[in-house]
């Protein structure tokens, strides 16, 4: 991913979903909702420190932190990882209530941007 690459979110094509602010974006990806099942790029991704800095305002660590305890209390199920953006782009166009979040250069009619990361 290059340093202008824009990220975006992204949500099966038939979901209902249109528009989403990045705070809602924020709650799948931390546990504190299970509407949507979240997945994401590989831990050493350059997109994925990007989201975790811009939409969830955490680092790896604190984002860790939080799913172990999640997964600990059984309150959550961890978010699937990809190891590409078009491996995400399959997984959420193939599943109604995924999200995810790719390079907005990889967007296709496969699936439906929700929120633009900053």
């Amino acid at each position: 991913m290059s340093a202008n690459a824009e990220l975006v979110v992204i949500v099966n094509k038939d979901n209902p979903a249109t528009k989403m602010y990045l705070a809602q974006v924020a709650q799948f990806y931390l546990g504190g909702s299970t509407l949507f099942a979240p997945v994401e790029l590989a831990e050493n991704s350059p997109a994925r420190a990007e989201f975790y800095k811009k939409v969830l305002d955490k680092d790896a660590a604190q984002v860790q932190a939080i799913w172990s305890k999640l997964l600990f209390t059984g309150k959550a199920k961890a978010p699937k990882e990809f190891k590409t953006d078009a491996e995400v782009k399959k997984f959420v166009s193939a599943t109604p209530n995924a999200m995810g979040y790719i390079d907005k250069s990889s967007v296709d009619d496969t699936v439906k941007v929700v929120a633009i990361v900053p």
